[in-house]
Formats: C-alpha cells, structure tokens, sequence
C-alpha cells in the first residue's frame, strides 16, 4: 500500500450487525437500503467459497510451503500454482456442463487425484484414451452439504528436530569428519 492509499483511508469505520438465518454479519455498508440482508448473507456465501478455494491451493496443490527463495522465483512457482489450480477448474467446469451438474459441487482434490492418474497412465499408453471418460469420473464425486460441521483451526505441520545450519555446508562437513560433531 503507498502512502497515498494510507492516507484515504478513514481513521474510524462504521459498522452494521445484521442477523441472517442465526448469524450475526458483519459489514461496512451501514444503510440497509443500499444493502439488504439477503444480499449481504450471499455475499457471505461468496467470501466463503473464495476461502475454501484459497484452502485447495495451498493445501491440496502443496503451496502452503514455497520451495523458492529468490523474489523473482517465488512469483514464478506462485502464478505456476494458479495456473495449474486454473486448469483443474477448467476439468471441473468441463466434467460439471457433460454431467449437468454446477461445477462447485465436484470435489476439487478428487479432480487433481484423478488428473494425476490420468496423466500417468495415458503417457504410457501410447494411444491414449477418451477425455469423457476421465469427465464422467470427475463428475461421480460430488460435495454434499455438511451441516454443523465445525473443524479445528490448529496447525498440523511440526516442527522437525534437525538443528538449524548456521554456516556454509562445507564447514560443516569438515567438522563432522575431524570431531563427528555437526555444531
């Protein structure tokens, strides 16, 4: 954010509580004409559908933890994620209109678990197979809906037991073979 677009923004926010179906939202837009609470409570639903998608890039394509280090690098393995995260949305919407269905009830990591297969074992059949096969799969596993589901929002990845390396590796080879010591 620039120093410009810090400055529009207002020190105090109003704010508006409305409740919808035994939830309480909370929003900026304060003037119930501009805004009613139905509208608001899809709006809701659509913030929500953009938070399990965040969830299925970082998670189920591996991008909670970027292997790159350089700046430039890191931008390149993120727009490869989005571009790939794109594609398997693409197989879905595909898989979805052949089977009749709206693409956001396809499972997303039965579609990436499926594609994975499916690559393996056409590049080694040489003649390849049906693509609406592969659609008619995707389209089994749909989601259902989950109510009351609650999930812990705890951190499953520990910490590994391995000691930091704090100098150059070779330092550290050469310490390990005058004293078995790595520090």
């Amino acid at each position: 954010m620039t120093a410009e677009q810090y400055a529009t923004i207002p020190s105090e926010l109003s704010l508006r509580e409305v409740e919808v179906d035994g939830r309480v939202l909370v929003t900026i837009m304060v003037e119930p004409s501009d805004v009613h609470k139905k509208e608001l409570n899809q709006f809701y639903k659509q913030r929500w559908q953009i938070e399990l998608d965040i969830r299925n890039i970082k998670t189920t394509m591996k991008m909670d933890v970027l292997r790159c280090k350089a700046p430039d690098a890191v931008e390149k393995e993120t727009w490869v994620h989005l571009l790939a995260y794109n594609l398997i949305r693409l197989l879905m919407a595909q898989a979805a209109s052949s089977a009749g269905l709206v693409p956001r009830k396809i499972s997303f990591k039965h579609t990436v678990q499926l594609w994975t297969q499916w690559q393996s074992r056409c590049f080694s059949n040489p003649g390849g197979a049906d693509v609406s096969i592969l659609f008619i799969l995707i389209a089994q596993r749909t989601v259902g809906k989950r109510p009351g589901r609650r999930e812990p929002r705890v951190c499953k990845r520990r910490p590994k037991s391995s000691k930091w390396l704090k100098e150059p590796r070779e330092q550290a080879r050469q310490r390990l073979l005058e004293t078995g010591d790595v520090l």
